[in-house]
C-alpha cells in the first residue's frame, strides 16, 4: 500500500488519500477506538459502523445513487476503502458561484437525488453542503456515510432533510430559496410530501429547543 496522506480527523475516524495496489487513488476511512468504551462494545459498535456505512454506499450505487465505489472493507484495521472523488465541495461550488439559474440546476439535482436515496430507505445522518462533491464530469456525488443507517421511517428521512437545512443556515446566508428548491425538486411523490409534512413537525420541535436553551 502507498502512503497515505491525512485529509481530515473527525470524532469517528481518520481519512487518508492513498493508493491502491492496482493504481486506483482511494479514500481510506479508518474508524478508531474509544478508550471510554468496554473493549468488547467498542469493537462491536466500530464493525457495526464500518458494514453500516459499506452496505449504505453500495446500496445506493445499486440504485443509480452517485456516491464512491467501495472498493474493500478491512474489518482487521477498520478501515472502509473508497473511492476518491475529486472536484469542488458544494460548499465551495455556491461559494464561489454567482449564477442564480446554474444554482436553482443544482439544487433541483440535490432534491432528486434525495429523493431517490431516501426512496429506497438509505438515511445520510450527516448531510451538507460540504458532504456533496461535483465531479469531473460535474455530476453531484453524496459522500460521508459514516453516520447511515437503512430505515424506512418518514421521522427519519424528515430529520435527515432538517440537518441539511440547518447546514445551510448555518453555512449559507441567505440561502432559504436554495433550499426551497431542493424541497420542491424533492416533493415529487405523495410519500415525499408526507416527509415534507412531518419535516414541519421536526422543525416546530427544533424551534422550541432554541427557544429553552
Amino acid at each position: 500500500m502507498a502512503e497515505q496522506v491525512l485529509i481530515r480527523q473527525g470524532a469517528e475516524a481518520r481519512v487518508y488519500k492513498t493508493t491502491m495496489p492496482d493504481g486506483r487513488v482511494a479514500v481510506a476511512k479508518q474508524r478508531f477506538s474509544k478508550s471510554y468504551r468496554h473493549p468488547d462494545l467498542d469493537a462491536k459498535l466500530t464493525r457495526g459502523r464500518l458494514n453500516q456505512e459499506a452496505r449504505s454506499l453500495k446500496r445506493c450505487k445499486e440504485h443509480g445513487i452517485c456516491v464512491p465505489e467501495v472498493i474493500r472493507v478491512d474489518k482487521s484495521s477498520a478501515t472502509l476503502f473508497i473511492e476518491f472523488i475529486h472536484g469542488p465541495t458544494l460548499k465551495e461550488w455556491i461559494v464561489a458561484n454567482g449564477n442564480p439559474d446554474q444554482e436553482n440546476e443544482l439544487m433541483a439535482t440535490v432534491g432528486r437525488i434525495l429523493h431517490q436515496m431516501h426512496s429506497f430507505d438509505v438515511i445520510h445522518g450527516d448531510l451538507t453542503t460540504s458532504n456533496m462533491i461535483l465531479d469531473s464530469s460535474n455530476q453531484l456525488v453524496l459522500i460521508d456515510f459514516g453516520l447511515s443507517q437503512i430505515s424506512s421511517s418518514a421521522e427519519d428521512k424528515a430529520v435527515d432533510l432538517y440537518v441539511l437545512e440547518r447546514a445551510f443556515i448555518s453555512t449559507h446566508p441567505n440561502s432559504e430559496r436554495l433550499f426551497a428548491t431542493v424541497l420542491e425538486a424533492y416533493s415529487v411523490s405523495e410519500a415525499a410530501r408526507l416527509i415534507l409534512r412531518r419535516l414541519e413537525d421536526v422543525r416546530q420541535r427544533g424551534r422550541k429547543r432554541d427557544m429553552s436553551g
